[in-house]
């Protein structure tokens, strides 16, 4: 693209973390999952246009600011080169000029909030700004999906949607429909201070689906279930019942192996403080918790998962969000 064409001279893009209610794991087998935004996470990149000659295949450099880990840093570095390439092979920008980008992500890594997703999004929407392209839902998404892929192996697809949700969502086999909400509750969005693994996670549902003979339609079986029930709830405004499915997700990926004691003693934790429902939140092996809580329990919840063990806590109101808050 020629320097007279050049619609701005910094591109800005933004996305917002996420976290799964229901369906983690079952959604790539096509069972449904529910997805909840959290704008209070945000990831946000800045891209321009290098000071320093590029050569002949171009070049960008990146800039992580917050106090990501050298490998965070390195591994997101090596994803946005491919994500970069990709985004101008997909719009046809011509000569692949050195780039400046810069993001400023503070969605911690590893902990089931989408976290590559928000981050990829922010960047794909960012290099259209710079470049004055008007992205379809449909390309943003493609092109996220492709950074996800990259980085986790086969993704459902639910983060790449999330992270610019600005309601619930229900998800299942790539489609992705804005859900009703009739309850008046938040959640108490918990870190435990130790990353997940998500590949470790399938693997292990994996070999015990391959030991035990009807595994993996059973626990299919059961994952659709208490998720289609929660979105019924939802819907209904049956905070209770919500909450009580919530719980019986936990279970489920819990005796499948993917919690840790930390995470069952912070859910225990939230359900003595009066949560309606907690469970693990993500891929497993790690991460977050999410518990289901009215207004005046929210406090008291929150201490109590501090107590368990919980190293940092978000607090996200249950309803749906104004299109300007994205």
């Amino acid at each position: 693209m020629s320097q007279d064409r050049r619609a701005r001279s910094v591109g800005i893009g933004r996305a917002h973390a996420k976290a799964i209610l229901l369906g983690e794991h079952a959604v790539v087998y096509g069972a449904p999952a529910i997805a909840l935004p959290m704008v209070q996470l945000t990831a946000t990149a800045s891209a321009g246009w290098s000071s320093h000659a590029g050569d002949a295949r171009g070049g960008l450099s990146f800039t992580m600011t917050g106090s990501a880990s050298r490998a965070v840093v390195t591994q997101a570095s090596d994803g946005l080169q491919r994500l970069a390439a990709a985004f101008t092979e997909h719009m046809g920008v011509e000569g692949r000029p050195h780039l400046d980008v810069i993001l400023d992500g503070a969605i911690p890594p590893g902990r089931g909030l989408g976290s590559s997703a928000a981050n990829s999004r922010a960047i794909v929407l960012a290099l259209a700004d710079l470049f004055g392209r008007e992205l379809t839902d449909g390309t943003v998404f493609d092109l996220v999906q492709t950074a996800e892929n990259m980085t986790h192996g086969r993704a459902s697809g639910v983060d790449a949607m999330a992270v610019g949700a600005s309601a619930p969502l229900l998800f299942q086999a790539g489609r992705a429909q804005e859900l009703a909400v009739g309850c008046d509750a938040l959640f108490i969005v918990a870190d435990s201070g130790t990353a997940g693994s998500t590949r470790e996670a399938v693997e292990l549902l994996r070999d015990g689906f391959r030991r035990g003979a009807g595994a993996r339609e059973q626990f299919l079986r059961r994952a659709t279930q208490l998720t289609e029930e929660a979105r019924q709830a939802l819907a209904e405004g049956l905070a209770q019942e919500l909450g009580e499915r919530l719980t019986g997700y936990h279970e489920l990926l819990r005796a499948a192996g993917l919690s840790t004691g930390r995470i069952d003693a912070m859910v225990g934790a939230a359900l003595r403080a009066g949560s309606l429902g907690a469970k693990i939140t993500g891929g497993g092996l790690g991460g977050c918790v999410l518990a289901l809580t009215q207004p005046d329990q929210a406090r008291e919840v929150a201490r109590h998962l501090h107590d368990a063990g919980a190293v940092q806590t978000w607090v996200v109101p249950l309803r749906r969000l104004p299109r300007h808050a994205l």
